[in-house]
């Protein structure tokens, strides 16, 4: 089995968490609201094993893919005690909206165990194109160019820069930029209205974590072993460009196809000058391999403070989640193209794709990949759509705004059901398209 696809597997236990993490929401906000608990399960029936405790129904079922409670009184009809129809709507609301709940609580608690474990890594942002005629083009940006500073502080991710942005739409907005190791300060007056599929500035990016670069293999009678690099050794600069990430390590070597590129590497705690002929690069190639050698990118994180890891954590937490809602924004406004969007089966791929590429250690990955996935399933199920948490709840906000008289049930019930058909059916063409882009060999990340 191929890396790529035990990678792409890992997707399975974190969904089936995140969406179990859900339904204990709503298990606990039931009971805190004298509702009673028929069945929770873990999986999608048909039942393979159940058993009752303390009145529920506790059960394991076939499909081990995340669990689901239900509750006396889903029905619409049922008038007991512990039904929920007999509970107000402000209570109903809180058991609907209790699952979000957990799984903004989850994200939240992930990231603070990053923050306070591993640190905060810094990334280095790049030009990776620039629009024609785009307000980026006119202040003389590059691909390949780092943005270094916007409106006269650093930045490190490239969501910082999209907020930015925006708040200065039609205003001019001082960015540093820094080109083969030169400083440039530019101008640029980013767009309120840009076209389609285009930023504010019109440019693409690329994050690549700040990192120190050691070579851990040198393969004789290459141009690296003719050069004198050798194993252990660090990068420490390339044409005279600090190695601080990834990209100018690759970078630098392309642009030299052909070329001696002078490198300085630090060996025994001791800078050595070498320079390195670079063959010409076919344009497919792994192009470590054809010089000869293979590196370890080890990224660099800033450590938090022991008192400021939780409001970090908060902070972090909510970065992502601001650019999450501008991205479903997007999707909605057609500001971002609807192949953003994936079904399991894209989010395999896209879980392997960021696995393989991640220099970030395989816990902090996953624990990433596992908050923003648990920040869209509270997003999601809040939105005002028939058959998911967030319909129920705009029928709960009718029925407050009507004075406290509820939709008949048989009424609610037909657009949940309408809302679910149309959802599976949505989903089914996802998944098409997911399976296709598979199949295709297509990358999901650009």
């Amino acid at each position: 089995m191929s890396d790529g696809l035990l990678n792409g597997l890992f997707i399975i236990p974190i969904l089936a968490v995140l969406i179990i993490v859900h339904e204990i929401g709503h298990f606990l906000s039931a009971r805190a609201v004298g509702v009673k608990v028929e069945e929770f399960g873990i999986g999608i029936p048909p039942r393979v094993k159940g058993w009752r405790r303390n009145g529920v129904i506790w059960s394991i079922n076939a499909i081990p893919f995340g669990g689901f409670v239900r509750v006396l009184g889903e029905d619409g009809k049922n008038m007991d005690p512990g039904s929920m129809n007999t509970k107000s709507p402000l209570q109903r609301a809180f058991f609907l909206a209790a699952g979000s709940g957990m799984n903004f609580l989850l994200a939240i608690v992930l990231m603070i165990c990053v923050v306070g474990i591993q640190g905060i890594p810094a990334y280095n942002i790049y030009i990776a194109q620039v629009e024609a005629g785009a307000p980026a083009a006119k202040a003389g940006w590059k691909a390949g160019d780092r943005i270094a500073e916007v409106a006269g502080a650093e930045v490190s991710r490239q969501d910082e820069i999209g907020r930015i942005a925006r708040e200065f739409g039609g205003r001019p907005m001082s960015v540093m930029i820094e080109r083969r190791g030169k400083l440039i300060e530019t101008t640029v007056t980013p767009r309120e209205s840009p076209p389609d599929n285009q930023g504010p500035t019109g440019v693409g990016v690329n994050e690549f974590a700040r990192s120190l670069v050691d070579i851990t293999a040198v393969t004789p009678g290459k141009p690296a072993d003719s050069a004198g690099l050798q194993a252990g050794d660090r990068l420490v600069q390339i044409n005279g460009r600090p190695v601080s990430d990834q990209y100018v390590l690759t970078n630098e070597i392309q642009r030299f196809s052909g070329f001696d590129l002078p490198i300085v590497v630090e060996r025994d705690g001791a800078q050595h000058d070498l320079n390195l002929t670079v063959p010409k690069l076919p344009p497919t190639e792994d192009i470590l391999k054809v010089v000869g050698f293979s590196a370890k990118v080890n990224p660099i994180f800033d450590q938090v403070p022991a008192a400021q890891v939780v409001p970090r954590g908060f902070t972090e937490a909510w970065s992502q989640m601001r650019a999450m809602m501008l991205g479903i924004r997007d999707l909605f406004t057609g500001a971002a193209p609807l192949d953003q969007i994936a079904g399991p089966v894209g989010m395999g791929q896209i879980t392997s794709e960021i696995i393989e590429s991640s220099v970030l250690p395989l816990w902090v990955t996953l624990a990433q990949i596992s908050i923003l996935l648990s920040l869209n399933l509270a997003v999601l199920n809040l939105l005002p759509l028939p058959a998911l948490d967030g319909g129920r709840l705009f029928f709960v906000l009718i029925e407050l705004l009507r004075g406290g008289r509820r939709i008949a049930p048989e009424r609610e019930g037909v657009v949940h059901f309408a809302g679910l058909v149309l959802l599976l059916g949505f989903m089914f063409v996802i998944a098409f398209l997911d399976v296709g882009r598979l199949l295709d060999g297509r990358s999901f990340i650009p």
